[in-house]
């Protein structure tokens, strides 16, 4: 096995991948699982994968998710747990799968396929600024978003007086996202 003192050129980096691509061990089911234990992203290399192995893998990091074979509901719901992220690699994703994944990490909403109002609010409650990837925001969603932070107001398509002050009064520094016709708009409307 090269060492890194070994590899002073590219090609010496080309031979010692080459070698640790045809390494034995990675046939072995032992070796395998203690590789993965380590680090999840050891799962490339598994030449033979079992349930096992895969579930070792995605519990160390869930993006080892990408290099399953066979992915399993339980897998993906694993992955998702550790890292809302893995969902990008979910070839079969379910309302449970993408809460799931929201809820870890409300940036996973960019990922989701099928978006319900159910996913997206969960989105924003995880993260004020996963607004920015909701594809249909609803005054609910916003108003949720933007109670979690008020910056998150720069994601929101049709601002409003109630999303504007609420925002502020959540952050007052995010009064520089308030587009300057919402004041144009409250004072029309206590004209009338």
């Amino acid at each position: 096995m090269e060492t890194m003192e070994n590899i002073t050129s590219l090609e010496d980096l080309k031979q010692a991948l080459e070698s640790r691509l045809d390494d034995k061990r990675w046939y072995d089911e032992k070796y395998c699982l203690e590789a993965v234990r380590r680090d999840g992203f050891a799962l490339r290399y598994v030449r033979q994968q079992t349930p096992e192995i895969c579930l070792e893998a995605v519990r160390k990091n869930g993006l080892a998710l990408q290099y399953v074979h066979k992915q399993t509901p339980e897998l993906c719901l694993e992955a998702v747990k550790d890292d809302g992220r893995a969902l990008q690699y979910v070839h079969k994703q379910t309302l449970e799968l993408c809460l799931e994944a929201v809820r870890e990490n409300g940036f996973a909403l960019r990922y989701v396929r099928q978006q319900t109002p159910e996913i997206c609010l969960e989105a924003v409650r995880e993260n004020g600024h996963a607004l920015r990837y909701v594809r249909q925001q609803t005054p609910e969603i916003c108003l949720e978003a933007v109670r979690r932070d008020g910056y998150a107001l720069q994601y929101v398509h049709k601002q409003t007086p109630e999303l504007c002050l609420e925002a502020v009064k959540n952050t007052v520094t995010a009064l520089e996202f308030v587009d300057s016709r919402i004041c144009e708009i409250k004072k029309e409307t206590e004209m009338m």
